[in-house]
């Protein structure tokens, strides 16, 4: 069984229910709107980069650019591709570290076990065979609307318009236990977020 590592963002800060150790096959899932610190912990670690935003499809692409939130439906092939992209790589030995807004515990549930972990499957092939599962531990970057919001003003040429943001609050669900999760918050700079993760990994 392989491992994987996830990054979300939400709420209050310190918490920490993190079973890592040492895997020479962990992987690091980045679940937040916040993507450049992502590339940058890839980078040092000398992981690939995957940013998940640039696998939605079109038509996810145009409603959002219209301010219409998605829904479970749009979601949950978009999370089935994206764990079969993570268990592509975790079968050819590859470390990876991906961003991506897992907002529920369900999504999360999706990029563990794929379309076996889906309220909605994505297709019935293979329904009786034993779950290929991707171990995430989700680093969950917690902060306030507001400062979360001023950053996503900042960000150009994104589909998602930040009148979106509410929406991604409301429908949250910050990670808690038995989840394997660490959280840290926004107010850290760069280097002391990706510190924390390091340490973490350690």
């Amino acid at each position: 069984m392989a491992g994987r590592l996830a990054v979300s963002q939400g709420t209050p800060h310190g918490r920490r229910h993190a079973r890592v150790g040492k895997s020479s096959h962990l992987n690091l899932c980045v679940l937040s709107t916040d993507r450049p610190w992502g590339a940058l912990l890839a980078s040092e670690l000398g992981w690939k980069f995957y940013d998940a935003d640039d696998y939605h499809p079109e038509e996810n692409r145009v409603k959002m650019g219209k301010g219409i939130p998605l829904n479970d439906q749009d979601r949950i092939p978009w999370l089935c591709n994206l764990h079969d992209i993570l268990l592509r790589d975790v079968a050819s030995g590859q470390h990876v570290v991906l961003a991506c807004s897992a907002l529920k515990k369900a999504y999360r549930d999706i990029l563990i076990r794929g379309k076996d972990g889906a309220p909605l499957k994505c297709d019935e092939t293979g329904k009786d065979s034993q779950p290929a599962e991707v171990k995430l531990l989700v680093v969950h970057l917690s902060g306030s609307f507001e400062v979360i919001s001023g950053r996503l003003l900042k960000r150009k040429g994104h589909f998602m318009p930040p009148e979106l943001l509410q929406s991604q609050f409301d429908t949250l669900e910050p990670p808690s236990a038995p989840e394997n999760f660490i959280q840290v918050s926004v107010d850290k700079n760069i280097p002391e977020i990706i510190a924390t993760v390091l340490e973490t990994l350690t």
